[in-house]
């Protein structure tokens, strides 16, 4: 109890609040560094082919892959194997993350190209 007979239950509150902001601030250098420390590979798609071909991976750790579309019109980056797919339009950017995959070949291709050239994501 205080002076005036209250308990100092607000001061538990503010130190509790404290707590769990500290925790937040401690948490958020942690989980920027671990996003950085994703293996990026860049994919750049053109009116129904991809470059490169073919994309090597160690097995069983999760990376990153930059889609570009150089392309005239839209691309959909499609993998049934990886059950992933992303649209973009002509000049777009963006990205997809894969969980570490076994060892294998995993196909990928542009579903509004389907005709073309199909590429391969290998897990080594």
């Amino acid at each position: 109890m205080d002076k005036a007979g209250n308990s100092s239950t607000a001061g538990s509150a503010v130190a509790a609040l404290q707590s769990v902001a500290l925790a937040v601030l401690l948490a958020l250098p942690l989980s920027s560094a671990y996003a950085e420390e994703l293996p990026v590979y860049k994919l750049a798609g053109r009116d129904g082919t991809f470059e490169p071909t073919t994309i090597e991976v160690p097995a069983g750790k999760r990376f990153k892959i930059e889609i570009s579309n150089e392309g005239k019109g839209p691309i959909e980056f499609e993998s049934r194997d990886l059950k992933q797919e992303k649209v973009l339009a002509a000049g777009a950017k963006s990205s997809v993350v894969i969980n570490g995959l076994k060892p294998g070949t995993y196909v990928f291709f542009d579903d509004y190209h389907p005709e073309q050239s199909k590429g391969r994501i290998v897990a080594k």
